[in-house]
């Protein structure tokens, strides 16, 4: 089965205590894209500016992601900018040029509507819910989001949680949105506003999985060098939803390994800036990466 992402495209300037780089490829549908593809064919939707270059579209294409859903609109593409903090787990943001993606309208193409995996990436609630509107049907809908939402669309986003199957945000994210600050209540509180499960993203923690029928937690995949962290939740999404799609199946199995090659692809994109590790990749790393992973978690 083909998976749709819809969500931001973006040039990123970032500095991490590994180094800096400026205007390299990202954006939460880059990420998950490049992850994604490692397991079924992916169909983005996004905008960009006329000063996008041709060949981040062809590293798109040369992976295998249809880029027909890739706007070209008057203006410049998204850029944002970061430091990260001598642990890597906060940062500041230095600068934010929303461009064209300040107005984004997504479009789904004719032929994609009936795509039955749809993961919204990080967004307004009311663009997500655009995209609801124009796809028929779909199979299994997730959905990303942040704080800025939480705390400023929080209306809309109730009524987005009320059409989808699965929504993904971190500890603080979860606990925001419920109001609990124990993290096992609040994924269980999530779940009664109308996901079916609920994905609480730990960082170098690891990862939980709520759902009205079991729970599910996996550790991160204890990578050695992390250089720039950028992405790596939409990473993990893009393995997460890429693998479910793959096998066609959302049953309580594939969930758990659904969830390991999440986890997977984020270690392997946090080892460079940008987008660099995970267009670098191959399937037998990833696979050989999974199967670490369950010796790790295995007892």
């Amino acid at each position: 089965m083909t998976v749709l992402v819809v969500g931001s495209t973006a040039y990123d300037t970032i500095e991490t205590p590994e180094g800096s780089r400026a205007d390299c490829l990202g954006g939460s549908s880059t990420y998950f894209s490049l992850a994604a593809r490692f397991f079924a064919p992916v169909r983005l939707v996004s905008v960009v500016g006329k000063d996008f270059r041709d060949a981040d579209v062809s590293l798109l294409q040369g992976r295998g992601v249809d880029t027909e859903g890739l706007e070209i609109a008057d203006g410049a593409t998204f850029r944002w900018s970061g430091r990260y903090h001598a642990d890597m787990n906060q940062r500041d943001t230095i600068a934010v040029e929303l461009n064209t993606f300040g107005s984004f309208d997504p479009k789904v193409p004719e032929a994609w509507k009936s795509t039955p995996f749809v993961f919204l990436a990080n967004g307004h609630p009311l663009v997500q819910t655009s995209v609801l509107d124009q796809v028929s049907a779909p199979k299994f809908v997730v959905a990303d989001t942040m704080n800025l939402w939480i705390e400023t669309a929080r209306n809309d986003l109730d009524m987005l949680l009320r059409r989808i199957d699965g929504l993904i945000l971190n500890d603080e994210e979860v606990k925001m949105l419920t109001g609990e600050k124990n993290l096992i209540r609040a994924g269980q509180t999530l779940l009664s506003k109308g996901p079916k499960l609920v994905i609480v993203k730990k960082g170098e923690h690891g990862s939980f999985l709520f759902s009205e029928f079991f729970q599910f937690a996996l550790p991160a995949y204890p990578t050695e060098v992390v250089r720039d962290p950028t992405g790596a939740g939409d990473s993990f999404a893009g393995g997460f939803m890429g693998y479910l799609a793959g096998v066609d199946r959302v049953t309580l199995w594939n969930l758990k390994r659904a969830m390991a090659y999440g986890t997977v692809m984020a270690s392997l994109n946090v080892e460079a800036f940008g987008v660099d590790r995970l267009a670098a990749a191959d399937r037998s790393e990833v696979d050989q990466r999974f199967h670490e992973l369950l010796q790790f978690v295995s007892f």
